[in-house]
């Protein structure tokens, strides 16, 4: 972060601070994590339903908060409000000495193309992006407040559950480069239909100033539409549509279900062979190299950056092979049918490929609101035209799953139905080998990873 006094925190953020600690400098980070301090870094106080921060703001180098603390504190109306404030007064500091800042938003794919994003700018700059999932009105600005006056290039995924949630990321952080990656069914219940999450998502490129880049999607009409909603320049990427900026073509599966692909901008081609399971994974490098050219960044430097890049968010079809020879895909952070779908398209791929019995232990999909029946069955009914051997539902919001597979007769697997994740978990372990391959996913609420982390527990492979 920018090394700033408690004195000039207040004077951004409007709010005040005892004569006796204003020359407090703040040069470390901002935080909400009173577990995770940081060294001289800023404590946001924030009151939930269930925990106060300011109960916690000992030991702190400084806090922003509602009222008091022992530690040096800015006080104000609202700390989230004020933080964002803050944020924007660093993006603004940030952008007049040569920082770029690029925003990414969609229903899927957010964070796999933010990593690949963010590995491919550090090779042409020192980079900076969202870890986790700081995407909301929180995290956004805790990820602006961990840039400096060295950082070139600022990446930040920003979400919504509402129209107007991404107008207001992008007023905390302003984009130069904007890209919609898809509009599908993830928080349909928070905005009740496609073309809603579309108005909400292309609130991102309506941000864009003229002189900016939008990255958009072609092979997804609603979001292609969105090249009417700004002035700035537009840059697109997909496999299905030859005028693409950014083309994908040509794509093959290893037996690891990794991606082996050709880019093409222009009259340049690379072929390259992407390090992370799914047909999927090409989608987002192709939307990650779309936006590093908007950046500025070369074309040649975007295939070795891409196929270099490693593993930055856990839980993402994070792959483990057992010294027995089991192989576990850990995809239990987060779900929707989309990418539901997608995961098991690559379980199928790897099990075809290896020989192998392939299992599903799929958990329930959170935020489809009146649709949640119908996309847990749709998931089911992918599962058995793919041919997947066995599917465990966890717990009785899955059960649509179980549904689908029964809908489809031809479908010749299993289908074991459990109560919650300790039968599902116990159900795993006696019944699958070295000879499988296991998927976990379910949103991330259902906490299966603790499934595929018992399949690993204890495993020494040599």
């Amino acid at each position: 972060m920018l090394a700033l006094s408690l004195r000039e925190i207040a004077d951004i953020v409007g709010g005040s601070v005892t004569a006796d600690v204003a020359d407090v400098v703040v040069s470390g980070p901002a935080y909400v994590d009173s577990r995770r301090p940081q060294p001289g870094g800023l404590f946001v106080a924030v009151v939930g339903e269930r925990v106060d921060g300011h109960e916690y703001a000992a030991g702190a180098h400084a806090v922003l908060g509602t009222r008091p603390t022992e530690a040096p504190t800015v006080v104000v109306a609202d700390p989230v409000v004020a933080l964002g404030r803050l944020a924007r007064h660093v993006v603004d500091r940030l952008v007049a000495g040569g920082t770029t800042v690029l925003a990414l938003t969609g229903s899927q794919g957010k964070t796999g193309t933010k990593d690949y994003l963010a590995q491919v700018l550090a090779a042409a700059g020192p980079t900076v992006a969202t870890a986790g999932n700081h995407n909301n009105e929180i995290g956004v600005p805790l990820t602006v407040l961990t840039a400096d006056a060295a950082t070139r290039y600022l990446v930040v995924e920003m979400g919504a559950r509402g129209v107007g949630h991404i107008a207001y990321l992008c007023e905390i952080a302003p984009p130069q480069v904007a890209a919609v990656l898809n509009v599908g069914t993830a928080h349909i219940g928070e905005f009740g239909s496609r073309e809603a999450i579309a108005a909400a998502k292309g609130e991102i490129v309506e941000a864009l100033p003229p002189s900016g880049t939008a990255v958009l999607n072609a092979d997804d009409p609603l979001v292609a539409a969105m090249a009417t909603r700004t002035a700035a320049a537009v840059l697109t990427f997909g496999a299905e549509h030859a005028d693409a900026t950014v083309r994908a073509s040509d794509v093959d599966l290893d037996d690891l279900g990794r991606p082996e692909v050709t880019l093409a901008v222009g009259g340049q081609r690379t072929r390259l062979r992407l390090p992370h399971s799914g047909l999927h994974q090409v989608e987002n490098a192709a939307a990650a190299a779309a936006m590093a050219l908007a950046a500025g960044v070369e074309f040649a430097m975007i295939g070795p950056a891409l196929e270099a890049a490693a593993t930055a968010s856990p839980m993402r079809m994070e792959l483990h092979e057992r010294s027995d020879g089991l192989l576990v895909i850990n995809d239990a952070y987060n779900a929707n049918p989309a990418s539901m779908t997608a995961a098991v398209e690559t379980l199928a791929e790897i099990g075809a490929r290896r020989g192998r019995r392939t299992v599903a232990v799929l958990g329930e999909m959170r935020e489809l609101g009146d649709q949640a029946h119908a996309g847990h069955v749709e998931v089911g009914r992918a599962a058995a035209a793919l041919g997947v051997g066995v599917v465990v539902v966890v717990g009785a919001p899955a059960a649509g799953i179980a549904d689908g597979l029964r809908g489809v007769p031809e479908w010749a697997g299993e289908v074991i139905v459990t109560a919650g994740r300790d039968e599902a978990a116990a159900w795993v372990r006696e019944n699958v080998a070295g000879a499988d391959v296991v998927l976990v996913k379910a949103s991330r609420g259902a906490a299966l990873e603790t499934i595929a982390d018992g399949l690993l527990e204890g495993d020494h492979k040599p």
